[in-house]
């Protein structure tokens, strides 16, 4: 019986043996079964192609990272982050990351609400919750110049960064303007009398008229122009009497008579054909003929037969439109570029298609109150007289400025005080440059200083790179 006993206590503790053994070697041998499933879906995913996704990240503003897939504050969708990608400062990343070649060293991370706040690794700051940013080894380099921003090429995507090329070339500008034609006031002529008389005979009688040089106009019966002419014959009949007498004084005093009349004569407009008409015939005439002095238009006439007329009367006026001007007002912007001396060209809506050219002669001194332009005078000839003083027509001076430095206006961000263009530098840094500004030119503006030709700027999202370079300047001036 006791035998028994013995026995059954000997099988009871070799199945309690037997089960512990069991239950050891299938724990393990599932941890070896779950390993080595797990291997093969790594080894599976890698052999199919497919990329390991880091972390989810705002495109505008890449510091601002998340853990999976949705929408950004702004509203723009999440872009995700692979392994394979250089990466943009993630928190737990960056620091396994910039072991890679080329890539930038991280110093440490700060809170961008409070830069003083800075921490050896990433995480989030104590007061905001945001991201912590990572801070460059070469950012703020000697190197770079103050305000230089780095911009991934995907965020200059997204904000519409643009550039152009720097060029140098010639520039011409137009300067437009309205002109009114009128006539040459060096080419008109007054006609008066000297002598006060009666007008008998008109030869032009009516506004408008074409007279040439020396051509008759009017006879004027005057009675001292009359008496005039009887002493001038009687001088000259003294003279021949007296002009071999054997005293002197009465020869000379004979002579000096003679050319005295003949002088008064001259000055009262008497012309030396009329004067030697005088001498060959004796006789005095009644009327003397008052001639055109130069050739041109009549543009005025105060002058009707049997008319009494005095010297101080303006009895035609006569303008030679051989010649004319072309008044253009120019804006007061614009007349640092105007100079005497410079061709321009005017045109007129009557004769399509036909340019008349001149030059500059006088820029007039003052400036219209109401309109805050100048007045500017172009010669301008006028052979067929087809330019007809009171027309109006366009004006259009053209500018030399010579060789300069090009760039569309839209690449300038002008603050009033400074005007900044951003240069395009290696690795996607934008360097602010101060510039001197020129003229404007059809869309551009010609920079006197701060450039050089074939340098690439940014000429559109410019307004956005300003405000990244003006954040980081200041981060860097809490800091």
């Amino acid at each position: 019986m006791k035998s028994r006993n013995n026995i059954l206590r000997i099988l009871a503790l070799v199945a309690v043996v037997t089960i512990s053994l069991m239950l050891l070697f299938g724990k393990k041998l599932g941890a070896f079964q779950h390993d080595h499933s797990a291997q093969n879906s790594s080894s599976a995913a890698n052999s199919s192609g497919e990329r390991k996704i880091f972390y989810w990240y705002d495109a505008m503003n890449p510091q601002h990272t998340y853990n999976k897939p949705g929408k950004a504050p702004d509203g723009m969708d999440l872009v995700p982050k692979y392994a394979d990608e250089q990466p943009t400062g993630r928190a737990g990343q960056g620091a396994s990351s910039a072991k890679a070649g080329g890539e930038r060293k991280i110093l440490y991370w700060y809170d961008p609400m409070h830069p003083a706040y800075k921490s050896d690794k990433p995480g989030t700051a104590p007061d905001c919750g945001m991201d912590l940013v990572p801070k460059y080894a070469n950012d703020g380099g000697q190197d770079m110049a103050a305000g230089t921003v780095n911009i991934a090429a995907g965020k200059q995507q997204v904000m519409g960064v643009r550039t152009a090329t720097v060029e140098q070339k010639p520039v011409v500008r137009d300067i437009r303007a309205t002109a009114q034609i009128v006539p040459d006031e060096r080419r008109i002529a007054h006609i008066h009398v000297k002598v006060p008389g009666f007008v008998e005979k008109v030869y032009v009688d009516f506004v408008g008229q074409l007279v040439r040089k020396g051509q008759p106009v009017f006879t004027l019966y005057s009675p001292d122009m009359v008496a005039t002419q009887e002493e001038y014959l009687i001088a000259k009949r003294g003279e021949q009497t007296l002009g071999g007498a054997p005293y002197q004084e009465v020869s000379q005093g004979a002579q000096s008579l003679l050319r005295s009349a003949r002088q008064r004569l001259k000055l009262w407009d008497i012309s030396d054909q009329q004067i030697k008409k005088l001498d060959e015939t004796g006789e005095v005439s009644k009327t003397i003929t008052i001639h055109s002095p130069i050739t041109g238009f009549v543009t005025d006439r105060k002058v009707f037969p049997n008319v009494s007329v005095t010297p101080d009367m303006d009895l035609y006026v006569v303008s030679d439109l051989s010649n004319i001007w072309a008044t253009a007002d120019i804006y007061q912007y614009e007349l640092p570029f105007v100079k005497v001396g410079q061709k321009a060209q005017l045109q007129l809506s009557y004769y399509p298609g036909k340019t008349y050219s001149g030059r500059i002669s006088y820029i007039y001194p003052s400036m219209d109150p109401t309109t805050h332009t100048a007045k500017v005078r172009i010669d301008i000839s006028n052979p067929n007289f087809e330019l007809k003083p009171q027309m109006f027509g366009d004006v259009q001076i053209k500018v030399d400025y010579g060789n300069k430095i090009l760039v569309p206006q839209d690449a300038v961000l002008n603050s009033g005080n400074e005007q900044t263009v951003f240069v395009v530098r290696e690795g996607g840094n934008f360097e602010p440059r101060k510039v001197t500004l020129g003229p404007a030119v059809e869309g551009n503006v010609v920079i006197l200083s701060g450039l050089k030709a074939g340098e690439t700027i940014v000429t559109s999202g410019n307004f956005l790179i300003d405000s990244e370079s003006r954040m980081k300047s200041a981060t860097g001036e809490m800091q």
